[in-house]
């Protein structure tokens, strides 16, 4: 039997298994989950039922070659789908398919969605897509270099557009068709003031090795039955994105300065690293299953009554520089008239959005000339509604994809 049969052998045991244990739970669950988002890392305890079958009882040498063997062959979506359906048979092969896959960081690739918040690779960027729907408010982040024709794009991170009052909101998450903050897929938000010229990047889980000193005054305003225990009652500022104000009115683009108060200087420096979280919050079983639809005709990305408490910036054991992005500055074109960066073919369309950023950092830093000009990300439009995103390290997908949505809202007074 081929590699590739056992592959494919072990996704219908799986997917059949995972078809009768939910038989009870009624079909429109089922009908709420999308393909096209990475499954999430979690352990299912309906699928130890299989510790017991044929496939938990293979050698563990042949088992960590055939896996071994499936993650270097599989290295792109959406045939890396196989990868996760290897960790998804029991408790065994999960422990050896993590033990295997390595972070975005050492190879480059996405697998599963933790992998969203780790950094990504130091050499060459990882290079998605974002599709922008003016209908719905939504932007789709994608693993690719462009759409492809047949749109079968892997989809990573969703967003949707909440205007209130007082700013906006850009809400994140996993999947394209569910925004609630009480849902598994929750991954995080960003809010901007009044002006739209501040915006704060909020995680649903703490920053990776950093201690969070709670607010308990704000603790106490809450009742434990008022927040649901399905995902975190917090939410945690990882950082902060601030647009400079052009009083005058001069002509050339965007000034943009990002603190990122979970990443530490010290990680663009020579032997530094960055934070790299391992897993999501524990979610039981019962907590996985898709949550029935809400009863009456409000939206599902209406979150104007959610009450979750927002954590103050990440404090750490000792103070630490945290690591600040400036846009990099573009060169005056005199033959086209207009301001030019190197996109290296990346971006086609002008536009007032487009940007790249790398690393602001003082002499007493010790950063290499090199690093400084590094791009760590950057963001521009190539056809209608359709924008390319290229992170590195030692930013993740999630901390990228929120900085570019920062760029989408009005900003009157920053043009």
């Amino acid at each position: 039997m081929s590699l590739r049969s056992i592959v494919r052998e072990l996704k219908e045991m799986r997917d059949g298994i995972g078809n009768t244990s939910r038989r009870g739970v009624g079909s429109r669950h089922s009908q709420r989950r999308t393909k096209s988002h990475i499954v999430p890392d979690i352990t299912l305890t309906s699928l130890e039922p299989i510790q017991q079958g044929q496939w938990a009882n293979i050698p563990s040498e042949l088992l960590l070659d055939i896996i071994r063997r499936v993650e270097e062959t599989e290295t792109s979506w959406p045939a890396r789908a196989v990868v996760v359906s290897c960790a998804s048979v029991c408790k065994s092969w999960r422990a050896v398919t993590k033990e295997i896959v390595q972070t975005p960081e050492q190879c480059g690739r996405l697998t599963f969605p933790i992998s969203l918040k780790q950094p990504g690779p130091r050499d060459s960027p990882i290079q998605c897509f974002i599709r922008r729907d003016r209908e719905t408010s939504a932007y789709l982040l994608y693993y690719g270099l462009v759409p492809s024709e047949n749109e079968t794009d892997k989809l990573l991170l969703a967003a949707k557009k909440i205007r209130r009052a007082t700013g906006t909101d850009f809400i994140i998450s996993l999947v394209a068709d569910d925004f609630s903050r009480t849902s598994n897929a929750y991954v995080g938000k960003l809010r901007s003031n009044f002006l739209g010229t501040k915006f704060t990047i909020y995680d649903s889980q703490p920053p990776h090795g950093a201690g969070i000193q709670p607010n308990s005054r704000s603790s106490r305003r809450f009742h434990s039955k008022q927040v649901s225990p399905r995902v975190p009652a917090c939410n945690y500022i990882v950082s902060t994105i601030a647009y400079e104000l052009n009083v005058l009115r001069t002509r050339g683009p965007r000034r943009m300065n990002c603190i990122m108060t979970s990443i530490p200087v010290s990680a663009v420096q020579e032997g530094g690293n960055a934070p790299t979280p391992t897993s999501f919050p524990q979610i039981t079983d019962e907590h996985f299953c898709s949550a029935p639809a809400p009863k009456g005709k409000g939206p599902i990305g209406d979150l104007s009554n959610s009450t979750f408490l927002e954590m103050p910036p990440v404090q750490s054991q000792g103070p630490i520089d945290s690591l600040v992005l400036k846009n990099k500055s573009p060169r005056w074109h005199e033959q086209l008239q207009c301001w030019c960066l190197n996109f290296k073919g990346r971006v086609t369309v002008a536009s007032v959005k487009n940007f790249q950023l790398v690393a602001a950092v003082e002499p007493s830093h010790n950063v290499s000339a090199a690093e400084q000009e590094k791009v760590i990300l950057q963001f521009g439009k190539i056809g209608k509604d359709i924008f390319t995103m290229d992170y590195r390290y030692p930013l993740s997908a999630f901390q990228a994809f929120a900085i570019c949505l920062s760029s989408f809202d009005t900003k009157p007074a920053c043009e």
